[in-house]
């Protein structure tokens, strides 16, 4: 008889999350990042953040974000939209967040 599972064993995101939180807690999360995302997927994540800095600094239009960072103002859009879907407490701390991790603060 075969003990081979005939199904994922991660099917949540929940699960997703809670191995990068026990991967950060023992400092780790570098390590996990880089074993979950290639080096494409890290730029893009990288974009990724730097798009919600800046539409959450609110100094430049999608089109200006986009020239900045190279990506499409529909991936900008995206992020807009995003954003659109959380309260302002939430949209506060990511913006303290993102800025504290600002280099030269």
């Amino acid at each position: 008889m075969s003990n081979i599972q005939e199904t994922p064993e991660f099917t949540e995101w929940q699960q997703v999350v809670e191995i990068l939180r026990q991967a950060a807690t023992e400092q780790k999360d570098d390590v996990m990042l880089k074993l979950l995302l290639t080096p494409d997927e890290r730029s893009v994540l990288l974009s990724r953040v730097n798009i919600l800095h800046e539409l959450l600094n609110g100094e430049r239009s999608q089109r200006k974000i986009s020239e900045l960072l190279g990506v499409g103002v529909a991936t900008i859009t995206r992020g807009s939209n995003e954003l659109k879907h959380h309260d302002e407490a939430t949209k506060a701390w990511l913006a303290a967040l993102l800025e504290q991790q600002r280099p030269n603060q």
